[in-house]
């Protein structure tokens, strides 16, 4: 890692440069603060993988101390966004906080910054690219069930607003509306519970077609060593030819003490179907029940017409945003650009049935 700079400033800096060195310096310790509190809930590589990068924003903290010289002042706290990821790291330590941190390293200043080295500009672009990776493996551990729950919950919301939606609008009684919803509500939930259970059921199945058999090594030693089938085995799996010859002359030395076992497969897919149908299943459907419901809780407590309309409306804006912004963490994306997609595709879906609803009601009518 290139040194960084340690002689302070060629010049008196000027007050707006403390300012700003000042607020750099403040950032950097509730980074290296919120990287520390992930350390200390996580074992082995990882812990010791945050912890390098806690002392690599000690070392931009560094710079900034030596620029300031006597006008450090005292510590000033970092952003409210730092502040934040702050508490959310000692209290949850989740992917949530990996990703907010990694949009954090990519949104850094340093790279229009003169004061700042060209080696903090290139630390902060690996950081994002660290932290990335860490959150990717967060992603690929969290269990189908919760992957099931966010989307069902999203796939309820948009759904059942858009049925209510229609429905009302067509003029019917508010009596038909809820018994709709409600019936919109478990017709949904059931499908997307048996569509969930079948998926995470065919997606194991078929990981475990991919497995290889475990009893293959008690052949070994039967096999042709001049024909050397078991090379071909290892060229299937992804090794080279050379690789996997040289293993197959190893294995069929000492069989015994070297079992075939599976190899990496050379661009495999590296999420796993973690969870099982049923859980998966059991999840998805409660999750799109409760997005399901809320559209319907205005009917359920007695509204109707236009009220009921705008306040099923305003509820599920709120958690169209919600859930939109928990897909963004979970997808490294903007959270504020998907919550938003997420809030007109909801709305233009319910908007679409709602003007059908006014379109057939006038014609029933």
């Amino acid at each position: 890692m290139t040194a960084l700079s340690d002689t302070p400033a060629p010049h008196a800096p000027t007050r707006a440069e403390v300012r700003r060195w000042r607020r750099y310096l403040a950032d950097e310790r509730a980074e290296a603060a919120v990287y520390r509190d992930l350390a200390a809930r996580r074992t082995g590589e990882e812990r010791e993988i945050l912890l390098g990068l806690a002392e690599a924003e000690a070392r931009h903290e560094q710079h900034w101390i030596t620029l300031l010289g006597h006008q450090v002042g005292h510590p000033r706290r970092g952003s409210l966004r730092s502040r934040l990821l702050g508490f959310l790291a000692r209290h949850f330590g989740s992917v949530f906080v990996l990703a907010l941190m990694q949009r954090a390293e990519s949104r850094s200043p340093y790279e229009a910054e003169v004061h700042a080295t060209d080696a903090m500009a290139a630390d902060e672009q690996i950081h994002e690219e660290v932290v990335r990776a860490l959150a990717t493996r967060g992603r690929n551990r969290m269990a189908g069930s919760f992957r099931a729950a966010v989307f069902g919950a999203n796939d309820g919301l948009v759904s059942n607003l858009a049925l209510v939606m229609g429905i009302s609008a067509s003029g019917v009684s508010n009596a038909m509306v809820l018994l709709t919803g409600i019936s919109g509500l478990l017709a949904g939930a059931l499908s997307m519970g048996a569509g969930e259970y079948v998926s995470v059921r065919s997606q194991r199945e078929l990981l475990e077609a991919s497995t290889p058999n475990a009893d293959t090594h008690r052949k070994v030693p039967m096999l042709d060593a001049e024909a050397n089938e078991l090379a071909l085995f290892y060229r299937a799996r992804g090794m080279d030819p050379e690789a996997a010859e040289a293993k197959a002359a190893r294995v069929l030395q000492t069989p015994q003490a070297e079992p075939t076992g599976p190899v990496p497969v050379v661009g495999a897919d590296e999420h796993e179907a973690v969870g099982t149908g049923l859980g998966a299943a059991a999840a998805s459907f409660c999750f799109f029940a409760s997005g399901a419901i809320l559209p319907v809780l205005p009917y359920l407590f007695g509204l109707g017409g236009t009220p009921a309309v705008v306040v099923s409306a305003v509820v599920v804006g709120l958690a169209l945003l919600a859930t939109g912004t928990v897909v963004a963490l979970l997808s490294g994306g903007s959270p504020l650009r998907m919550a938003l997609r997420q809030l007109a595709i909801g709305f233009g879906a319910a908007g679409a049935t709602y003007a059908l609803g006014l379109l057939f009601g006038t014609g029933i009518a």
